[in-house]
């Protein structure tokens, strides 16, 4: 019986066979486990989804930066407005700078961040005169307390004025405005502010804001009897030296290693007081993140500055310029025997790296430190109350 029974299998087996049912029965069982083809339809809905989103950004991304240059072609040659505000914005102030010496009833509030140079070059100015005024610590990495200004840099000094609070950009320019200001009390402050007024530009370089004549001061006619127009135009000419030339050699020499820019970074946050004004994850992310970005930053300011290979040549070659020609005048500062605006704008400049091997290599390299120590001296004691008879 079981021979009959294999008898019969193997006779259907050839029957399928000489029918070709038997390999379509085989190459069908092959290309089930083999060569079935594997779902599609969810992977091409998904590339198509994709693609769909990507365009969308793209094209979107595409047509604000068309809307951007289409209105900066447009500011082009324009006066940007700067709008006096109604109100204080609501962020409190880190701390205040009390002097006793204060003669000129300004009331100001500096947005800044501690150890930036431009910042530092209008705290010099503040304190050298005497001036008192409100602190602002700006988070450098988040920016939040001045999320209230179109301008995202700092310094910004905000004046109270007739009607509201105006803000004031740009290191240079609030110099200058300030101390036309105290050359000529006649003038106010928002008045004064007409005459900086701020022009867009497009050029190589893409497109800014540009401030008219922000090394200018604004002396209505009379120039004061102890200066001359050479004295005037030298001061003008070394304090733009100062921000075109000389500040660009810092963030090299003070990021120049990544143990540089870290150690910058926990000087940063000692003197400008940052545990007490953040909370501790801010504070380390603007530390890490901070040190590291300027660290790779620092590398691409050398190249775009054309410094040398060692980048704290270039810093004493430029501070032995700056010296040299104050040797060529003859004083003890480039004002002579008292501080002008240039020297108060490389000191402060200096001032930022105080804390730096940057700033302490500068010292033992160059001839530097009797014309800073005089420096420091003079803004201490506000020795610009005294000249000007506050």
């Amino acid at each position: 019986m079981a021979v009959l029974c294999r008898f019969s299998r193997a006779s259907r087996h050839l029957s399928l066979k000489n029918t070709g049912l038997w390999e379509d029965n085989l190459v069908r069982a092959f290309r089930t486990v083999v060569q079935e083809p594997k779902p599609t339809r969810g992977i091409l809905k998904t590339c198509l989804i994709s693609a769909a989103v990507g365009g969308a950004i793209g094209a979107g991304y595409a047509f604000q930066k068309i809307e951007r240059d289409r209105k900066h072609l447009e500011m082009e040659g324009h006066q940007i407005a700067t709008e006096i505000l109604k109100y204080k914005p609501p962020i409190p102030a880190s701390r205040q700078v009390l002097s006793s010496v204060d003669s000129t009833g300004l009331k100001l509030t500096l947005f800044q961040y501690q150890t930036c140079p431009f910042c530092c070059k209008v705290r010099t100015f503040l304190d050298y005169y005497g001036i008192s005024y409100d602190v602002v610590e700006v988070d450098p990495v988040l920016r939040n307390e001045i999320k209230w200004s179109k301008y995202r840099k700092v310094p910004i000094l905000l004046a109270k004025v007739d009607g509201g609070y105006r803000p004031l950009n740009d290191s240079s320019m609030i110099v200058s405005l300030l101390s036309s200001y105290l050359n000529d009390r006649s003038h106010k402050i928002d008045e004064l502010a007409t005459y900086f007024p701020s022009i867009g530009v497009n050029d190589d370089k893409g497109y800014r804001e540009e401030i008219v004549n922000k090394y200018f001061l604004m002396y209505q006619g009379s120039v004061p009897k102890d200066r001359t127009l050479n004295d005037i135009v030298e001061e003008r000419k070394w304090r733009q030296w100062a921000d075109e030339v000389f500040v660009h050699t810092l963030s090299p020499n003070v990021y120049r290693t990544l143990g540089e820019a870290y150690q910058t970074f926990n000087w940063f946050s000692e003197v400008g007081r940052w545990e007490e004004y953040f909370p501790a994850w801010e504070r380390a992310l603007m530390i890490n993140v901070g040190a590291l970005a300027m660290w790779m930053i620092g590398k691409r300011l050398k190249k775009r500055h054309n410094l040398k290979t060692d980048v704290r040549e270039s810093l004493y070659d430029e501070i032995n310029t700056w010296l040299e020609a104050i040797s060529a005048r003859g004083g003890q500062f480039m004002g002579g025997n008292n501080p002008d605006l240039s020297d108060l704008a490389v000191y402060g400049i200096l001032r930022s790296i105080e804390g730096c091997d940057a700033f302490k290599d500068a010292l033992q390299n160059t001839n530097l430190s009797i014309w800073y120590s005089a420096m420091a001296e003079r803004v201490k004691n506000h020795s610009g109350s005294s000249v000007l008879g506050g």
